[in-house]
Order: C-alpha cells, then structure tokens, then sequence
C-alpha cells in the first residue's frame, strides 16, 4: 500500500505545511502539483478486502459496530475513509497507514490540544510517540504541521523528556547499521536522530530513531538547526510486543538492513547511550 501526494488534506486545513525498504513513499504534508486523486470508480465495485489489524480502532473511529470483524459495511466506510486519505490501493482493509494517517488529519487543527507538549515562547519540536506524530510550534502557534513517523521498537525505544539537536548532516549514512542512508539527520540524543526514510512509516519501528517521510525530514531540516528543542513523550503503541522476524511486513529496521544489504553481523541490540562518531562529511 502506498500512499499518493496529500497536498489538500493539508492545504485545506489553513496551516503550514527519520528505515529501510527499496520503494520510496510520498511526505504527508508536501505540497504536489498535479496530484491525481484514487478514482473514484473504486466505490463502484464489491469491497472484499478481509479484517485488517487495525479493525477496532477504525471502527470506532468511523462509528461502526464495533467487534473486530471486518463486514461488508465496514469495508465500504473503510474505503471511503481511504480515499479521502489518498491511500492507494483504497481497498477497505483496516491497515497501519491508513489508522495512522487518519490520526494526522485529525491532528492537524490543534495537534496540542491535549498539552501534553509544553508551550514555550522559543520553537519547540513536539514529538508524540502515542499517537507517532511530530510537528513543530512557538507558542501555541504550529510553524511546521503534524506530520506522521516511527520511533523506537521495544528494547530500542526513541528516548522521552527534552533534548537538543546537537548535530546534523544532511547525507548521513549509519555509522552503527551497516551504512544504512539517514537523509537530514538531525541527532538529538546519543545516536538518535530525526531523519528520513524511503520506507514505510507505518510497518514495524525504528532502532530508536524518529523517521519521517524524506521530504517531511527535508522541511523540517530548513526549520531546525543545532540547538534546536525537542520534547518527546509517551510510548508507541506495540512497543511491549516486538512482532515475529517471520512477517515481512513487521521487520524492524535492522532486520529490513540486513536482508536489503546483505549485513549479516548488525548488532540488533546496540547501546543506544554511546555516543555516535560523526562521520567526514
């Protein structure tokens, strides 16, 4: 599943617009000349996609029966749901993204209405590990909108509280994961850093960093410099049940690196409070 360019979902909202897989994906909030919408012949045809992981969840969401079984009416109100997201394929399959990027655009209007991100009178990077949101504010004024990411998996979870960015490069490649690419790495915490991927945000976790679409990480990158603040809080849902190595679909980062490049000796769990070596260049 992949999802296509969501230029109007944040347009529409009056606001401001860090892996591994081989298929890029599009940035939420990016701006997209031209982008063609899922069509609509779509919710023409019989919706028979089977219960998706996230069935309760959407159910609720959508005001549907809930029990966890995907029904023929659940389908067709996934699939609306879908559409409106520009997810392709919209099938009706109650999946990551489509849970995930739902919560983006319910987020989009107040992402703090909870306050859970202190309000400052300096920028503050805001990053939701709960919800797997990141945005940005000055005040209670949102500079840079809630975008989705991936945190830490269990045993290699994104450290909470405040931090700094205290070092960035632009082209990075992992000194720790077999030169696995880490485009606009801004490090925050002992080898963790913001950065893009070109994989799927929505598929297992992250050895501890907070990806983010590429061209989310490149806008935000503009924004931030070094000595930069962040405060990241709560806990990424799943993080208390790593998922079997055998679903292709729930590899963690590591295991992602190694069947993609071959390296067959990445520490899967490294000490996440050693300080990185920056690398030339």
């Amino acid at each position: 599943m992949k999802r296509a360019p969501l230029a109007r979902i944040t347009a529409a909202a009056g606001i401001a617009a860090v892996a591994i897989t081989v298929a890029p994906t599009t940035a939420f909030a990016a701006a997209a000349p031209g982008a063609v919408p899922v069509a609509s012949s779509a919710a023409e045809e019989p919706c028979t996609a089977p219960t998706g992981p996230y069935q309760k969840e959407l159910e609720r969401k959508l005001k549907l029966k809930v029990d966890g079984k995907q029904s023929a009416a659940d389908c067709v109100a996934i699939r609306k749901l879908q559409q409106q997201l520009n997810i392709d394929p919209a099938d009706g399959r109650a999946t990551a993204m489509t849970h995930g990027l739902l919560l983006v655009r319910e987020a989009r209007k107040n992402p703090n209405a909870a306050g859970q991100c202190p309000v400052r009178r300096y920028s503050v990077t805001c990053v939701d590990l709960r919800r797997q949101l990141l945005w940005v504010q000055v005040g209670r004024k949102v500079t840079f909108a809630p975008v989705p990411i991936r945190s830490g998996i269990r045993g290699l979870e994104t450290r909470v509280g405040w931090h700094k960015v205290y070092w960035r490069h632009k082209n990075h490649f992992s000194t720790i994961y077999n030169n696995a690419p880490m485009p606009y790495s801004q490090f925050f915490s002992g080898g963790q850093a913001l950065h893009g991927t070109y994989g799927d945000l929505f598929e297992a976790g992250s050895g501890g960093c907070v990806n983010l679409y590429v061209e989310d990480a490149e806008r935000l990158w503009k924004q931030l410099g070094v000595g930069s603040n962040l405060y990241v809080w709560g806990a990424k849902p799943g993080t208390n049940v790593r998922r079997g190595i055998q679903d292709n679909h729930h590899l963690t980062d590591d295991e992602l690196i190694v069947r993609t490049f071959g390296g067959e000796n990445i520490p899967i769990t490294w000490n996440l409070n050693t300080p990185i070596t920056p690398t030339a260049g």
